[in-house]
């Protein structure tokens, strides 16, 4: 019996040393260029420019307090194309440590129904953005006559990734090497009460915002070029 209790905690001494060694130790951000996005995120690209007419849907200030301990910065913005005058908004939340699982409370399934939306999926879609196939989730949120298509994606590091399974198999990997890794919640949304119409000026946007930014910031909110 007393041999049965050694054993048992000598596998315990070594499972936790074993956690200790693999725990991630080294913040991923420090090999990257700061992200700031008041300054990355120019005020006006292509056709676009900024509309202070329209707020983005932001958390309630119950799901605000937590959310600034887990994101050290967040922009939201709507754009305006002068030529036509459709408007995107833009938010996006950015944070050092991203590797646990409570990000999740930003994703817009729980922002938009914690502001009393209901929100239906309308799956995922790959945007080729200049040599980029970028995976994106897709949703409609409706409160009462406002209708808001919206399309999302999320990076680890310098990888665009989907919320969810893909994203826990990513801090995975990252961990194993010992990462911390940063990243982003980039959710661009339009009102209109037609979504594939929505999800196409939403890419072109997309695709003018990424044509405006300098290559080596380019990865950090798109991912990286696929060969």
């Amino acid at each position: 019996m007393k041999r049965r209790a050694v054993l048992f905690a000598g596998a315990a001494v070594a499972a936790s040393a074993t956690a200790v060694a693999l725990k991630p130790r080294r913040r991923a951000s420090k090999d990257f260029a700061p992200i700031q996005l008041e300054q990355q995120v120019p005020a006006g690209f292509g056709p676009w420019t900024i509309d202070k007419s329209l707020v983005p849907v932001l958390p309630d200030p119950s799901l605000q307090a937590a959310l600034d301990q887990i994101y050290g910065q967040v922009l939201a913005r709507t754009y305006i194309n002068r030529s036509n005058g459709q408007r995107v908004m833009l938010s996006i939340a950015y944070g050092e440590d991203q590797g646990t699982d409570a990000t999740a409370a930003h994703r817009p399934e729980f922002c938009y129904t914690a502001q009393g939306f209901s929100v239906a999926s309308m799956g995922t879609a790959v945007l080729g953005l200049d040599g980029r196939n970028l995976t994106v989730r897709r949703l409609v949120g409706q409160l009462q006559a406002r209708r808001e298509p919206i399309t999302y994606w999320v990076t680890l590091n310098d990888r665009a990734v989907l919320p969810g399974f893909s994203r826990k198999v990513e801090q995975i990997r990252l961990g194993l090497l010992g990462q911390i890794p940063d990243g982003m919640l980039v959710r661009v949304s339009s009102l209109t009460a037609e979504p594939s119409a929505a999800f196409s000026l939403q890419e072109g946007f997309l695709n003018d915002l990424l044509a405006a930014m300098p290559p080596e910031l380019q990865s950090r909110y798109f991912g990286s070029r696929t060969a």
